[in-house]
């Protein structure tokens, strides 16, 4: 007991000095702090907020309105004056008032717009060669009878080509992961990037008949991470997982926690790898020698993006597998404490 005055001045420290703008409303609904990061970026003085009520103060904002409004946590995108852009996350406390803290997103959304436009300029300007050699591949072939050789020649041209196309837009993020450039950390519920990853990824599933089973803890305490990121991690693990799988078969997506962590594997009956490659499988580029392996088109780069997202998380990613038995894939995420 006798340390919680020391907490209670932290706390004041940390909430007056905190970059992200924090709101307290009571449980009268009245806005009853901000602190200086809110007012800076809301334009308001402090005096005139205090005791007013959200759907006053905030009638011209929406989304800011609903963010104290709306029971449960929230994360809504909210404008702020001077073209700015915040995440507000919201969530009630135990006495029965309610915290808002924004997050200024507007660097954040700069950045990945450019990292958009490059992915694109990148991708255009490494696919319209490569669909040039495709074509030129088709041309060749059109011009008559080729000799064994040459046709062996011809397909590998074509097939190196549509790898090529394929990995180019993958390349580009993996060198935006590994330059260290930011990414979001917000608290993320993992079932929700997987979910997705399950919706985008089931017309391949249905095509190959393979059935995708999904179990999560609940409750599955959150992470502190990039959304879009993680649901990259996921769509690499599950499509790998579709593409070396054995048709008509399944595959197993489980999450869970320990309490101080969340995992999630990726389990399938395919092809599986061996021993001596095992440890080679998140290697740049890295594909197995194995030829069932190699007749799925492919460029070696999924993994190893999957592998440096998870590790800018903070987290860690391995696999177990056996030759002809299938794989599990398996990451894990430090969890966000709710104490």
């Amino acid at each position: 007991m006798a340390s919680e005055p020391h907490l209670n001045v932290l706390g004041d420290i940390l909430f007056e000095r905190s970059a992200d703008g924090v709101l307290i409303m009571d449980a009268q609904g009245e806005i009853r702090r901000i602190n200086p990061a809110a007012v800076a970026m809301l334009g308001i003085s402090a005096a005139k907020a205090r005791g007013q009520k959200p759907s006053v103060l905030f009638r011209y904002n929406a989304n800011l309105m609903n963010a104290f409004q709306r029971e449960g946590e929230q994360v809504l995108e909210v404008h702020l004056p001077r073209r700015r852009t915040a995440l507000a996350i919201a969530a009630p406390l135990a006495d029965g008032s309610r915290i808002v803290m924004l997050q200024d997103v507007t660097e954040q959304r700069r950045i990945d717009a450019g990292r958009e436009e490059l992915i694109n300029r990148m991708a255009h300007d490494l696919r319209n060669p490569l669909m040039a050699m495709g074509g030129y591949a088709e041309l060749i072939e059109s011009m008559g009878d080729l000799t064994v050789q040459q046709q062996h020649f011809v397909t590998r041209l074509r097939q190196t080509t549509s790898k090529l196309y394929d990995v180019a837009a993958e390349l580009v993020d993996l060198v935006w992961i590994e330059a260290g450039l930011p990414i979001q950390h917000r608290p993320v519920r993992l079932q929700e990037p997987i979910m997705r990853a399950i919706s985008s990824l089931t017309p391949v599933a249905q095509e190959r008949q393979i059935g995708i089973a999904f179990s999560v803890q609940d409750p599955l305490p959150k992470v502190m991470g990039d959304p879009e990121r993680l649901y990259m991690v996921v769509v690499q693990l599950l499509e790998n997982a579709l593409l070396y799988n054995e048709p008509e078969s399944s595959i197993a997506i489980h999450a869970w926690s320990d309490g101080a962590d969340v995992y999630c594997s990726v389990a399938d009956k395919g092809i599986g790898i061996s021993d001596h490659e095992i440890h080679l499988v998140f290697d740049r580029l890295y594909r197995s020698s194995d030829t069932r392996v190699q007749a799925v088109p492919g460029g070696g780069i999924g993994l190893t993006l999957a592998k440096k997202i998870v590790y800018r998380h903070g987290g860690d990613i391995w696999v177990a597998s056996n030759l002809g038995d299938g794989s599990t894939f398996t990451f894990v995420l430090p969890a966000v404490s709710s104490t």
